[in-house]
């Protein structure tokens, strides 16, 4: 199990942009980390990676997989060479990620492009970049900001499947999205912010205050009623 615990971070000395976020992500399971624009979400995330200037937090972390908000590419690097200096850094089997690369590229439908400059590419086909990227390592742990963003339909359901394979092998993940209906149908709970604090977590039936309420509904909920408290 993966423990978060941020008592503040932010991006300069005391001014804090978050605070008091605290859950758990357990082996095999999907938490969805959903919040409006400015809520907090690519912060807390960049605090759980020990990559923000500030903070006071403990989260101890094995090796993870990690796909950006944007897409984080070299400019003088074809597709081929971004997967090859990858395989070469990461001290795992190198005939299994040369293996899982190819299979990758197949799956997103980009194996005609390995000697293209990804810098070129559209967007949707750099977040594909990304994702062959995050996913060529096998890892216990991944963590995914805005992954759909850009993808077409295909490439969003191979994705789905993609993250439930792995998660059958009891991987854990931590995605962040603005797309509350796939999230509603591939997470198995949710931590909820607004404006830098964590309102609300716990299992879509637990946040429900009945059955057929959809996660976009309990969001709207959950806002008003923190905006209406603050009034």
């Amino acid at each position: 199990m993966i423990s978060i615990n941020i008592q503040e971070a932010g991006y300069q000395p005391k001014q804090a942009i978050i605070n008091n976020i605290e859950f758990t992500i357990p082996r095999g399971q999907i938490v969805g980390l959903i919040g409006g624009n400015g809520a907090g979400k690519s912060t807390t995330i960049q605090t759980i990676m020990g990559t923000i200037p500030y903070s006071y937090h403990s989260c101890e972390l094995q090796p993870y997989g990690y796909v950006p908000e944007r897409p984080i590419l070299y400019d003088y690097l074809t597709l081929r060479e971004h997967i090859h200096l990858l395989i070469q850094t990461i001290g795992q089997d190198i005939t299994e990620l040369e293996q899982r690369a190819k299979e990758l590229c197949k799956v997103f439908r980009l194996e005609s492009k390995l000697d293209e400059y990804p810098h070129n590419f559209s967007k949707g086909m750099q977040q594909k970049v990304m994702l062959i990227l995050a996913f060529t390592p096998k890892y216990r742990f991944y963590i995914l900001d805005e992954p759909f963003m850009g993808l077409d339909p295909q490439a969003i359901r191979r994705l789905l499947l993609m993250i439930n394979e792995f998660k059958n092998e009891n991987a854990a993940f931590l995605i962040s999205t603005h797309a509350l209906d796939t999230a509603e149908r591939l997470c198995d709970s949710f931590v909820c912010l607004h404006e830098g604090k964590m309102i609300k977590t716990g299992t879509l039936k637990e946040l429900q205050a009945h059955p057929s309420q959809t996660l976009l509904e309990i969001f709207d909920e959950l806002i008003e009623g923190v905006e209406n408290a603050a009034v």
